[in-house]
């Protein structure tokens, strides 16, 4: 019954099954027999309700065949790439797990081959169960070999990644021994190679990994960390410690991605989030922005190789890879940290700044005093950021603005194009009611957008988006309008 049951799955659910029963220390076939009896049993004779253990839960499952489960993250430029992640002994072993996973989410096929070491922190069953894939472990296996296996390990994938790597296979690395599967594969493969030491920090500063690092290098092998931090040991602190698996992630990316960087040389300044205007010391005027649409587009520009400052308002989002991030507050913040980027090829104003600031910012929190009502706040207008830039002595070749409106869109667009001196305003609704990404707070906050592309001669009008999509088409617009001013100068 339980193969049967497993041959009708979609892939989602077989992947959520195995990582079910890695986690359990079962195989798949078990685990769906205690789910069936699991599913049978609350059917006749409700559980408690604080006797139901997570991975003892049906809904988990079920989720997965009905499109639940983890979305793939979008635009990783290493997508639809084959990663060989090399597994060495020490402690540093569970991080690549996460490695694992996070590489699956954005669409990285990862096949883990583990040496004999690596095998004593954690298993096998694991790495296949994360990654969906078979572990390569042995030189001399006997099916894999029929086809010189680890030749075509070697050659069959877009890079080897090495994490952690251990001081004794760095030494194999540089020396150019191959006694087992690792530094076979390692020795015979003609792909980049990334290596993510991690040891004892007496052990990465001996001279003899010193010589073998530097022979790496020389080799033409790359490195991340190691970074200093706490070892495994205790009272042990220095540098030797693994990369973390994002960091890890990034690189992955950098060393992989092949888009055309058709910005490259080309210096651009983003605006993203809210500004927070004070009015006492825990108080302050702000708007909705969460910095989503922002930040990925100060992404995708960078992506096309440009030099991206990003000047972010407070947000709750991480700061995107790849981009030099400037963290202000308010309104008059901004405006400085803008002009102090300039000159710049390109500018592209998508902040949500606070029009108004309060007159004075008082000392102490205002304290509401009973019968006299609300306290006056007197308002004073902030400085206008893409006014400033769109007439400024450093003008960009291409100013972008954006034009956050609940209502006449259009009309209120095109009135701001002519106001603020830009080549474009990107103009959408975010009004609650809008619709825009099927939830009631519409655009703000949300991940997907519907604009407007509103420039003198035109109007062009796209239909709803992640804010990743529109990223990547705004940033590849404004380099098709980049160099079409070039070509015509």
């Amino acid at each position: 019954m339980a193969s049967i049951t497993i041959r009708n799955l979609d892939e989602t659910t077989k992947q959520r099954l195995r990582e079910r029963a890695a986690r359990n220390g079962r195989s798949m076939e078990e685990e769906v027999r205690l789910l069936l009896d699991g599913l049978e049993t609350s059917a006749t004779s409700p559980a408690p309700a604080d006797s139901a253990a997570p991975d003892r839960a049906m809904p988990t499952l079920v989720s997965a065949s009905t499109g639940g489960g983890s979305a793939t993250i979008e635009g990783f430029p290493a997508a639809g790439k084959r990663v060989l992640l090399i597994i060495s002994g020490g402690i540093a072993a569970y991080k690549s797990l996460d490695l694992i996973r996070r590489l699956v989410e954005r669409g990285v096929e990862v096949r883990p081959l583990m040496t004999a070491a690596a095998q004593e922190f954690i298993t096998p069953l694991t790495a296949g169960a994360l990654a969906a894939s078979k572990v390569f472990t042995d030189l001399f296996d006997r099916e894999d070999e029929q086809d010189v296996g680890h030749i075509r390990l070697a050659r069959d994938c877009d890079m080897i990644v090495v994490a952690p790597a251990t001081a004794d296979l760095m030494a194999k690395m540089a020396c150019g021994i191959a006694n087992d599967l690792a530094s076979t594969v390692l020795l015979a493969t003609n792909k980049p190679v990334l290596v993510a030491p991690a040891m004892n920090p007496a052990m990465w500063n001996h001279p003899a990994t010193r010589r073998n690092v530097e022979t790496l290098r020389n080799d033409g092998v790359a490195f991340i960390g190691p970074f200093s931090g706490e070892m495994a040991e205790r009272n042990e602190a220095g540098k030797g410690r693994m990369a973390e698996p994002m960091q890890i992630v990034e690189r992955i990316g950098e060393m992989l991605d092949t888009r055309p960087k058709t910005l490259k040389g080309r210096r651009v300044v983003v605006t993203s989030g809210p500004t927070h205007e004070p009015i006492d010391p825990v108080r302050y005027i702000a708007n909705r922005s969460s910095g989503k649409q922002g930040h990925a587009i100060a992404k995708a520009l960078a992506d096309l190789g440009a030099e991206v400052i990003l000047v972010s308002g407070p947000v709750g989002i991480p700061d995107p890879a790849g981009v030099e991030t400037v963290h202000v507050q308010t309104a008059r913040d901004m405006l400085k940290a803008v002009e102090t980027a300039l000159p710049a090829d390109i500018a592209v104003m998508v902040a949500a700044v606070a029009d108004w600031r309060s007159k004075g910012e008082a000392s102490e929190k205002m304290k509401k005093e009973d019968g006299k009502g609300p306290s006056h706040l007197e308002l004073t207008e902030n400085p206008d950021i893409l006014k400033t830039i769109g007439h400024h002595e450093n003008r960009p070749q291409i100013v972008v603005g954006f034009a956050a409106e609940t209502h006449n869109v259009e009309t209120h667009a095109r009135a701001k194009l002519k106001r603020k001196g830009a080549d474009w305003i990107v103009a959408n609704d975010v009004s609650p009611d809008s619709g825009i990404g099927g939830s009631a707070g519409g655009v703000m906050g949300g991940d997907a957008n519907r604009v407007k592309i509103i420039s003198a001669e035109a109007v062009e009008e796209w239909p709803e988006l992640s804010k990743h999509d529109v990223a990547v088409r705004l940033a590849a617009r404004i380099a098709a309008e980049l160099a079409k001013r070039q070509s015509t100068a």
